[in-house]
């Protein structure tokens, strides 16, 4: 059942917005490879050593994509914490331009406030104490709002 027209936060994570987490299943076709999740990619991002990568790609899930990823920390990119937020952008983009259902359900959300809410991660969501930065929510607002400028 859609979210009232009349709330002004859509919460995303598990629920009726899941295609907004990165964690949802939707594959990607990215720089020439086929990925099962945008979580994958996030991940595999985050390293230039191309065996580290293969296996993030390989990962059954999304969340043994980010427990590979967390196995390798020590070897993760310098400038990571420089330019996840750009890299993030990025394969929102690339969900949006390759599967038209979330770009709807993007449009669908209308002017209301987006908010991953995740219960531990206050970066990309809003955490345990609903006060965290909500980077995700942020990202896909900016990306609305940019496709309904586009359309004027």
């Amino acid at each position: 059942m859609p979210v009232p027209v009349d709330s002004d936060i859509v919460l995303f994570y598990e629920s009726e917005f899941y295609m907004f987490s990165n964690f949802s299943a939707f594959a990607i076709r990215w720089d020439g490879e086929f990925w099962m999740t945008t979580e994958h990619i996030y991940q595999a991002e985050k390293f230039e050593d191309p065996e580290i990568r293969h296996k993030i790609r390989m990962a059954l899930s999304a969340h043994d994509a980010k427990k590979i990823a967390k196995l390798h920390d020590r070897a993760k990119r310098s400038d990571w914490a420089k330019i996840k937020l750009a890299v993030m952008e990025r394969i929102l983009r690339t969900k949006l331009e390759q599967h038209s259902y979330v770009r709807e359900m993007l449009l669908a959300t209308g002017s209301r406030e987006l908010v991953e809410d995740s219960p531990k991660d206050s970066f990309w969501g809003r955490g345990p104490d609903h006060l965290g930065h909500n980077h995700l929510g942020k990202l896909w607002m900016k990306l609305r709002s940019e496709i309904y400028q586009e359309s004027l």
